[in-house]
């Protein structure tokens, strides 16, 4: 069944997605079948999976041994798993540092790359 929205339930459907805040932290792609784990920060943890997914399919993600993980065992062995969110009040100039530093500190943690 097809879902049709007028012009108005358009415009206020895309204008609450505008107006959505973005949650910002460190995530985890794991691979179940190796055990393998890379780290990674977001600005938006929201939509890294898609995006990241997306070109693991396409087979240009830029980091190697995931992408080869990737093609080895195929997208049914991967996982997004959520680390850590940053506070909201968390301002843009310092949640860059701030992202910069919590990625060393779980790659370190988890013994991972980061991607």
């Amino acid at each position: 069944m097809e879902v049709v929205m007028d012009r108005e339930q358009r415009k206020a459907a895309v204008a609450a997605y505008r107006e959505r805040k973005a949650v910002a932290g460190i995530y985890a792609v794991v691979c179940q079948t190796s055990g393998q784990r890379w780290i990674g920060r977001a600005l938006d943890l929201r939509t890294i999976q898609n995006r990241l997914w997306f070109t693991l399919r396409q087979g240009g993600y830029p980091h190697g041994a995931l992408q080869a993980a990737w093609n080895q065992h195929g997208p049914d062995a991967f996982s997004l798993e959520i680390i850590e969110r940053l506070e909201d009040e968390t301002m843009a100039y310092s949640r860059d540092a701030l992202l910069r530093d919590r990625l060393s500190h779980w790659c370190s943690t988890f013994g991972a790359e980061a991607i």
